[in-house]
């Protein structure tokens, strides 16, 4: 197989990662890092304004709305966050979440987080 249908096939197969979630999907379940984030007094990708107080969450690929259920690994704590807002930047994270999430979840700084979408 040459290098180009190697390629070819890795982005078929692949494809169904860029379609959107939809609630109860279990094919969307994810694990990885959540950090905290806030950009109180700024405005989200979403064009709300950012509110460090609200269960509000950042996410690469999910559209603004999504209603999410992100669950500390390490505690077994869970809250529902709305997307509203584009990142996280850094590689390794999944999901940044306010400090209010964050509060609900129970932790501060990086903690390894499974998240499955709730409603779209």
């Amino acid at each position: 197989m040459s290098a180009r249908q190697i390629l070819v096939a890795v982005i078929l197969m692949t494809a169904n990662a860029w379609e959107p979630a939809r609630a109860g999907d279990t094919s969307f379940a994810k694990s990885g890092l959540a950090a905290i984030y806030s950009y109180k007094g700024g405005k989200t990708a979403s064009g709300e304004a950012a509110n460090p107080a609200n269960l509000t969450a950042a996410h690469r690929s999910l559209p603004f709305g999504t209603m999410v259920r992100v669950i500390n690994s390490k505690n077994g704590r869970s809250v529902v966050v709305r997307i509203n807002d584009c990142g996280p930047f850094g590689r390794s994270r999944v999901i940044d979440v306010t400090p209010a999430a964050a509060r609900e979840l129970g932790f501060s700084g990086l903690v390894t987080v499974n998240l499955e979408v709730v409603d779209r």
